[in-house]
C-alpha cells in the first residue's frame, strides 16, 4: 500500500485524491496547506487521519511514498526539492512546472538524480478525443502528419497542455526549433504568473513535422487541435456537440467517428491510477516529466524568440523567462491595460 500525501488542499488537490481513493494500491495519510478551513475540510472528505500547516513538517514526520503537489507555479520547485529529498517513490505535480526555464530543469534533474518518478498533471492525453486522433492518425486515415496547429487563451497555464499534445500526436519526437511572438499589451496573470494576451508559437519536429499554437487575442478559430495529413485532417474539440470530426481525402464532408472511452470520463484520476501502475510495474508513466520538460522548454523558446526576435534551436540556452524578465525590466508591457 503506498502511503500518499497532499500538498495543497483546494480544488486540484481533491482532483488527486479522487484518484488515489480510486486504487486499491494506495492511502491518503496526510495533508497540507496553509488555510485551515481547507486542511480541516479535505480532512474530513477523504478521511485524513494527519494534516499539517506547513508542507515540510509533514515531509519531516511521514513516511511517504507519493506526494502530490498542487499548489502555484511558484511553489513547485521547492516543494520537489523538499520531497526528493525525503526518497519518496513518486511525485504528482500540478501544471504549469515552473515560472522560469531554470527552475523547470532543476525539478527534473533533482527526480532524476534523486531516482524518484515524477509526472506533471497534462491529463488530456487521457482524454477520449486526443486518444481517438491519435489511433485515427496511426491507422493512416490521414495520410502522413504534415503539420499541428492549437488555439488556447494563453502560452503558459492553457499553452503547456496543447504544448504536450502537439508530442504526443507526432510521439514525443524532440524539436529542433521554434520561431515566435507574444502580445503583452494587458495586464494579465494566472496562479501569481504574468501571462500574454496573445501570442504565436511556430514550432518545427526533428522529422520535418510542423506546429502553430495561437494564443489569446491571436488564437485560431474553429477547433482547439488540428491534424493535417498528407491525405485528410482531423479536428478536437470543435464544440461541446463535436469533441472530434474527421474530414478524409476525396470525402464529401465531415466525419464524426465513435469516440475511443467517454469523453467526460475523470481524466485527473486516471492519471494517478496510471503513476500507481507505473511504480508496480516499474515502467515509465505516461507523464513522465521528461514529457513535461520538453512541452514546458516551447513555452520558454517562444518567450525568448520574441526577446531575440529570432529563431530559437533548442535546446533553450537561457534559465529565466524572457516574457517575466522583459516585463520586469520594462522592455514590454509599459502600457499594458488591466
Amino acid at each position: 500500500m503506498y502511503k500518499v500525501g497532499i500538498i495543497g488542499c483546494g480544488g486540484r488537490g481533491k482532483a488527486h485524491a479522487r484518484g488515489y481513493q480510486a486504487s486499491d494500491d494506495a492511502e491518503i495519510i496526510a495533508c497540507t496547506d496553509p488555510v485551515s478551513e481547507a486542511r480541516w475540510d479535505f480532512q474530513t472528505e477523504f478521511n485524513v487521519e494527519r494534516t499539517y500547516k506547513d508542507f515540510r513538517d509533514m515531509l519531516e514526520n511521514e513516511q511517504l511514498d507519493i506526494v502530490s503537489i498542487c499548489t502555484w507555479p511558484e511553489y513547485h520547485a521547492d516543494m520537489v526539492l523538499a520531497s526528493a529529498g525525503k526518497e519518496v517513490k513518486a511525485i504528482h505535480c500540478e501544471k504549469p512546472m515552473a515560472p522560469t526555464w531554470g527552475a523547470s530543469k532543476t525539478i527534473i534533474q533533482t527526480c532524476v538524480d534523486r531516482k524518484v518518478k515524477i509526472t506533471f498533471c497534462h491529463q488530456r492525453r487521457f482524454g477520449a478525443s486526443f486518444r481517438t486522433a491519435k489511433r485515427l492518425l496511426k491507422e493512416g486515415a490521414i495520410g502522413d502528419l504534415v503539420r499541428v496547429e492549437g488555439s488556447c487563451s494563453n502560452l503558459f497555464d492553457w499553452g503547456t497542455h496543447w504544448f504536450d499534445m502537439f508530442f504526443f500526436y507526432n510521439d514525443d519526437t524532440p524539436v529542433d526549433w521554434v520561431m515566435g511572438q507574444i502580445d503583452a499589451s494587458e495586464d494579465l496573470s494566472v496562479f501569481g504568473v504574468s501571462l500574454d494576451a496573445g501570442g504565436l508559437s511556430w514550432i518545427r519536429w526533428k522529422n520535418g513535422v510542423e506546429g502553430l499554437l495561437a494564443t489569446g487575442n491571436t488564437s485560431l478559430q474553429h477547433a482547439a487541435n488540428r491534424l493535417i495529413g498528407t491525405e485528410g485532417l482531423i479536428e478536437v474539440g470543435v464544440s461541446e456537440e463535436i469533441p472530434l470530426r474527421i474530414l478524409r481525402h476525396n470525402a464529401y464532408g465531415w466525419e464524426i467517428p465513435p469516440l475511443d472511452g467517454h469523453e467526460e470520463e475523470d481524466l485527473t484520476i486516471l492519471t494517478v491510477l496510471d503513476l500507481i501502475d507505473a511504480l508496480k510495474r516499474g515502467r515509465e508513466p505516461e507523464l513522465d516529466g521528461r514529457k513535461a520538460l520538453q512541452a514546458t522548454e516551447l513555452i520558454f523558446a517562444t518567450y525568448e524568440s520574441s526577446r531575440r526576435r529570432a529563431r530559437i534551436n533548442l535546446p533553450l540556452d537561457v534559465d529565466d523567462s524572457a516574457l517575466l524578465t522583459m516585463l520586469a525590466e520594462g522592455e514590454i508591457g509599459g502600457s499594458r491595460k488591466r
